[in-house]
């Protein structure tokens, strides 16, 4: 297995107090950054990291934090998205829970370097017990002088506040989660003006994820050209993957973005293969708001190229024959699964979690729910595949947050991949509510199209 940077000490026992932390070299990152660094050399060495939003955007990082307005006189503030609601996603509250003083280490360097005084961590609703976790780092933080006035006498104030969300997925979006900080409602905002110019309190803010401010600290303490060897292209550092459906070995996985989606559904190192000798149908590799991708097309290209567990890779072919890396939700389906079952629940989804605010996505989502409930219930038409392919079409790109892409991506890929499933659905009504589709044809080889020279 590689070598990891985020989870290389979670085998320790009692890791989650400060005392173990801090044996263990924790804060030695942060020690480094505010004693013998400036905020610019902290974010240059983040940018030379080649470290990308890991919540799903992978947008660079360093970039990211170039585009902070820095104002004289006007407060700025760094938000962490906490707020992990993608299905199939669970590896943040991984880390809150286990290993709390890694994220919090990375939220001092970071507002150290942003130049940020206060920080909050927004953390979903139904993560009920970690706040409290966090809250306890946190006072641990402050009693050891890592937080409050005067950090280790450097002249840098910071402090820590958990807020803790209703359970909503819309708040997962940066404006939406910073509306809800302010006590409103969580509606996404309209842009621009981006967060980095008016964000919280019409403030200079930056909103990141807890896995990539966790892996500000590693960055630190080897250096951005150091961390930048691990991955391939663009897709440097390492990758936190929460695996889940059906695989012998589910959890969460941290790999060295340079193996092959092969090697990890079915190494003894990683995922272990696939329960009781069943095959590979499908696979969701980013969280249920990317494309769902066939049994050939995920292990393989569309060119016949190896598909590795990298940003560049997973996009290969576009959204044709691709999919997207996303937060790192991997949900493996066998051979037994229903791809309409499946794309049916995610519609109900993200109709439940539509904020109303735009009307596509308030109107689409309750439309594309309604007519995949009747195909699974044998009750659909044929013109019905159609009628979704049409909703969906008409909401991406139509609403101000991704959360209508979001929406509509997973009906795209299943009706463009396994259309024949949902047309058996439709020919064969009584069978289908009996028994799956099954396999089909998803998993056998594609025929290489020769490239033109």
């Amino acid at each position: 297995m590689g070598r990891k940077l985020l989870l290389d000490k979670a085998h320790i026992e009692g890791i989650r107090y400060y005392d173990v932390y801090r044996k263990n070299g924790g804060y030695a990152a942060a020690e480094k950054a505010l004693k013998s660094m400036s905020p610019d050399q902290v974010t240059e060495e983040v940018k030379k990291s080649g470290l990308r939003g890991r919540g799903g955007a992978g947008f660079p990082t360093g970039l990211k934090w170039s585009f902070l307005a820095k104002p004289e006189g006007v407060p700025r503030y760094l938000v962490c998205n906490a707020d992990e609601s993608e299905p199939g996603t669970f590896k943040d509250r991984y880390l809150m829970e286990f290993i709390p003083h890694l994220l919090i280490e990375g939220l001092l360097i970071s507002s150290f370097a942003l130049g940020a005084n206060r920080t909050y961590i927004y953390i979903r609703g139904e993560y009920a017990w970690i706040p409290d976790i966090l809250e306890e780092a946190i006072a641990d933080a402050h009693k050891n002088g890592w937080l409050g006035k005067n950090i280790q006498g450097t002249g840098f104030d910071l402090d820590i506040y958990v807020q803790r969300g209703a359970g909503a997925y819309i708040c997962g979006e940066e404006t939406a989660l910073i509306e809800s900080l302010e006590g409103k409602r969580g509606n996404p905002r309209i842009k621009p003006p981006f967060p980095a110019v008016k964000g919280l309190w019409q403030s200079p803010t930056v909103v990141n994820n807890v896995e990539t401010l966790a892996a500000v600290v590693p960055i630190i303490n080897i250096g951005g050209d150091e961390y930048s060897k691990f991955g391939t292209g663009k897709s440097t550092g390492t990758k936190l993957i929460s695996a889940c459906g059906n695989l012998n070995k589910p959890g969460v996985y941290e790999i060295d973005m340079s193996i092959s989606v092969e090697e990890f559904i079915y190494s003894d190192e990683y995922c272990g293969g696939i329960p009781n000798g069943k095959r590979l149908k499908a696979c969701i590799p980013g969280g249920s708001s990317v494309p769902i991708l066939p049994a050939n097309l995920l292990l393989k290209t569309a060119k016949g190229e190896t598909r590795m567990m990298t940003y560049e890779s997973l996009n290969d072919g576009g959204f044709a024959t691709g999919t997207m890396m996303g937060s790192g939700g991997f949900i493996v389906l066998d051979e037994d699964q229903c791809v309409v079952r499946h794309t049916m629940s995610l519609a109900r989804f993200y109709h439940h979690e539509s904020c109303g605010q735009c009307s596509p996505c308030r109107e689409g989502t309750g439309w594309m729910k309604k007519v995949l409930l009747n195909i699974e219930n044998g009750k659909g038409k044929m013109s019905d595949i159609d009628l979704l392919w049409d909703i969906q079409r008409k909401i991406e790109g139509n609403t101000i947050c991704p959360l209508g892409d979001a929406a509509a991506w997973p009906v795209a890929a299943a009706i463009r991949h396994f259309r024949d499933e949902f047309e058996w659905h439709v020919t064969n009504p009584e069978e289908a509510v009996k028994r799956n589709f099954g396999l089909a044809h998803y998993a056998d080889p594609l025929p290489v199209v020769a490239a033109v020279v």
